[in-house]
């Protein structure tokens, strides 16, 4: 199972990135995909999960509101867009794959499969 984080830079804040993460090696639709990050000094911390059918998504308050999670069964593909990004969303985002209960969709225990990560920059 691969899961590959792209589309991570160096931008201002207010601006936007669209991160993808691309999975093989399972039966994509079968599986939830989570994002989350890992900034200096701090834990990591959730951002974001899609269900394996779409129809459930799920923020953490930080980024609620700003970021937007989709995915794309045909292709393998899961999408993390972000927009108003302020300083405070750097750090380097992961994808990650998993069969989370209700309950546990926010933590890092409850999902199987990780990806080596993006870094995001927002300058001020």
């Amino acid at each position: 199972v691969q899961l590959q984080a792209s589309g991570g830079g160096l931008v201002q804040a207010g601006d936007s990135l669209r991160l993808s993460c691309a999975v093989s090696g399972l039966t994509f639709s079968g599986w939830s995909v989570g994002w989350f990050r890992l900034a200096p000094g701090k834990e990591r911390e959730f951002v974001a999960a899609i269900r394996a059918s779409g129809g459930s998504k799920y923020y953490a308050d930080s980024v609620k509101g700003r970021f937007t999670v989709s995915r794309d069964n045909a292709k393998n593909t899961v999408y993390l867009q972000m927009s108003k990004l302020k300083p405070e969303d750097t750090a380097v985002y992961y994808c990650t794959a998993g069969r989370p209960i209700l309950s546990t969709v926010t933590t890092t225990r409850a999902y199987h499969y990780w990806g080596p990560g993006t870094q995001v920059t927002v300058s001020s």
